[in-house]
Parts: C-alpha cells; sequence; structure tokens
C-alpha cells in the first residue's frame, strides 16, 4: 500500500507518520521546500508531543519521504488548510489546488478522500473537478471525506484511537476508505455519506463554539456583577447535569474559529444561534483589550507614568505553538497600537514571530506594572503572585 498526504502541517504530518508506522509506504507533498528538506532529515516543524520521534523513525525506515509534488499512488489524501475569505466564505482554493496536483496520477481503483474542513459538498465538487479532467475513470475510483478529530498536544493518541467518521460518494467509497483508515485506527469508523460527514465536522466545531460562548458570555457578566467567574462555574458544575466550560479571550485555533462560518455562510437564514455565538466569541477578544486599554489609562492617572504590560501568551490554547486565529494574538496587537504603554510579548512555545518582539516570560512578569493573563501556558501556572502589580486574568492562570 502506497499513500500520498498533500499537506504536511498540523495535521498533515502526523496522520502521514502513523500511516506509515504501520507500514504504509507514505509521500508527503508540501509546498514548502524547508518543510520538505526538515522532514526528510527526520525532523519536524511543529510542536507536537512525541512526533519527532515517529518522524525519524519512519523516515529513517523509508516508509515517509517528504517531496514537493505527488507521485503515483494507490490513495490520496487531501489535508490543506480551508480558510475563510473576507466575506467570511469558505476558502476552498487549497483544497481544489491540492486536488489539480494529485488529477494526473489518479488510476483505476484508487482512493481519494479530503480530510481537510471543508463546506457541504465539497467532496461532490472535487469528484465533478475530477472526472471532468478524467472522464474515464468515472465510476473507476473512490471517493470520500473523512475529518480529522484530534486535539492539539495530543494527536498521536487520538489519531489512532478517535472514532472517525467515514462518508464516500457512494457506499463503495465509503467502504473502501474504511479499510485503508482500519490499519491505523482503533476507534470505530462509522459509515455514513459524504454531505452527512462535512456538516458532522462542521457541526461538532460549532456546538464546542456555543459552549465556550456561553462561559465566555457569563465571565463578562460576572465581571460586571463583581462575582468570580472561576468560582461560580465550579460550583454550577456540583449539579450532575450542569459542565459548563472555562471562559478564555476569546476562541482560535483554525477549527472552532473557523468552521461555524461556513455553516453561517451556506445557510444564513436558519444558522442564527450559530452566528451570535460566533459573533459573542469574536467580541470577548475585543472586550479583553478595551479592559487592558482601560487599565493603562488607570494606571498613567493614579502613578503619572505610562505603565509597562506584559501580554503573557500567544498561542490559541495552553501549551503548543499554534497561532492561528489566535485572541490572544489579536488583544496583544490591539494593546500595541492602542493603549499608552510599554508592552511585552511572552509566549514560550515558539522562538521568535514577525510581529512581535518576544522577551523571556519571567524577565516580561517582572519588569511589568500590568500582567495580561492570555493563554494559561503551564509555565505561568508556576509563577508566583508578587504584589504591587495589576494583573487581568482571562483564561484562569490565577483562579
Amino acid at each position: 500500500m502506497k499513500a500520498v498526504f498533500m499537506g504536511l502541517g498540523y495535521i498533515g504530518l502526523p496522520t502521514a507518520a502513523v500511516a506509515a508506522s504501520k507500514g504504509i509506504e507514505v509521500i508527503g507533498v508540501d509546498v514548502n521546500l524547508e518543510v520538505v528538506d526538515t522532514i526528510n532529515k527526520g525532523k519536524i516543524h511543529i510542536v507536537e508531543p512525541d512526533l519527532d520521534k515517529v518522524v525519524k523513525e519512519v523516515v529513517e525506515k523509508g516508509l515517509l519521504k517528504a517531496s514537493l509534488m505527488p507521485e503515483e499512488a494507490d490513495a490520496f489524501f487531501i489535508v490543506v488548510p480551508t480558510p475563510f475569505k473576507q466575506n467570511k466564505r469558505a476558502d476552498i482554493s487549497y483544497v481544489e489546488s491540492a486536488t489539480r496536483m494529485v488529477i494526473p496520477f489518479l488510476k483505476e481503483g484508487d482512493l481519494y478522500v479530503i480530510e481537510s474542513t471543508s463546506p457541504v459538498m465539497t467532496t461532490e465538487k472535487m469528484a465533478e473537478l475530477i472526472f471532468t479532467e478524467r472522464p474515464e475513470l468515472k465510476d473507476k475510483i473512490y471517493i470520500a471525506y473523512c475529518p480529522e478529530r484530534v486535539l492539539p498536544g495530543n494527536v498521536l493518541f487520538e489519531l489512532e484511537n478517535n472514532d472517525r467518521v467515514i462518508g464516500g460518494i457512494n457506499d463503495a467509497s465509503s467502504e473502501k476508505a474504511i479499510l485503508f483508515y482500519k490499519q491505523f485506527v482503533n476507534g470505530d469508523l462509522h459509515k455514513t455519506n459524504a454531505r452527512t460527514a462535512e456538516m458532522c465536522k462542521l457541526t461538532e466545531n460549532s456546538s464546542r463554539d456555543a459552549q465556550i460562548a456561553f462561559a465566555n458570555e457569563l465571565s463578562m457578566i460576572c465581571d460586571t456583577a463583581g462575582i468570580n467567574v472561576w468560582e461560580l462555574i465550579s460550583l454550577a458544575n456540583k449539579h450532575p447535569r450542569v459542565n459548563i466550560l472555562q471562559p478564555g479571550c476569546g476562541v482560535g485555533g483554525h477549527c472552532i474559529a473557523v468552521d461555524p462560518w461556513f455553516i453561517v455562510s451556506e445557510f444564513p437564514e436558519q444558522a442564527q444561534i450559530i452566528k451570535r455565538v460566533r459573533e459573542t466569541n469574536d467580541y470577548k477578544a475585543d472586550w479583553c483589550a478595551n479592559k487592558v486599554i482601560e487599565a493603562c489609562q488607570y494606571f498613567a492617572n493614579k502613578e503619572g507614568k505610562d505603565p509597562v504590560v506584559a501580554c503573557m501568551g500567544l498561542a490559541f490554547k495552553p501549551n503548543i505553538d499554534d497561532l492561528r486565529e489566535s485572541p490572544a494574538k489579536y488583544i496583544a496587537a490591539r494593546i500595541i497600537s492602542e493603549a499608552r504603554a510599554q508592552v511585552l510579548v511572552v509566549e514560550p512555545n515558539i522562538e521568535s514571530h514577525s510581529s512581535f518582539n518576544l522577551i523571556p516570560y519571567k524577565k516580561a512578569y517582572y519588569k511589568a506594572d500590568i500582567v495580561v493573563w492570555l493563554v494559561s501556558h503551564n509555565e505561568f501556572l508556576e509563577m508566583p503572585i508578587t504584589e504591587n502589580k495589576i494583573e487581568l486574568d482571562f483564561c484562569g492562570v490565577r483562579k
């Protein structure tokens, strides 16, 4: 069995590596030459526990090779980003581009699977594209959709152990895809059709978005009411049928912060709650930024000088290096541009950033007059409380 994985990012590389570890010959394709060269040296370009060991092993065994171009294989997987455009509509141009790259290599009996989060009917659109370019393959290849369902920081375990939803454009395609995934997935494989599988992925992330929005809205209410939201949630969760999540400074990442818009843009009249939830979580980041700007003004008025502000964390969630759609990054940028303050920016999981001058977290903390906790990284949880500092905790570091 030989498989091509189009895209070697946060999902593509771990999936390709896990598949290779089960004896599948894998060609991983990426448009970034530096990524290709890094992987072919047995190294990785992302932060994910234990992934470096797996990649090193499968590269040394010759089971994983990175390349700028695909080649002939038995199965092709599209694992590229699907961002949204300015109008919040899904941008499937990366999916289409990756599909066009593999079309010349498809042959009778091959399997083509999209894993990228996509709007409903994307799989059918790509099938139409394939058959337009290669009409002789009509009813001769298998086409399916199987969304990833993993948590950054625990990807390797979840790739193998989580259930997967697999939806083909026909029953034979679903069965063919299930046979492939059985080689490295221990979780149950649930068969459906492509449209339902596409909507399932969007539904999962929209549901999470709604739960987080409830917690974020609650945190803003509690701030106005003078109530400790962390204590409130802890007490409310003592109810046997209540499970409120922890609030943060918004919602980030390439999934939860993006996917609900795919539903809203396609079904604007019906998706009223989903749209409002997205707006609530986006607003929370602005609310946090405004609180910091107000604190800076208060400090300046009281002390007669501009404060030093430490923005603690840029990632979209704790203990990872992924900054995609991060509300913390957005808040830090707003503070820098709008607050009268010297702003120090911290992100312990990356070495440098094109837009921010990063400094060590302990140095930033002790130098700051105002400490803004944006991400509850493990390093931050161990920091002792120092008197005479204003601390704004948006993520529960001091709860």
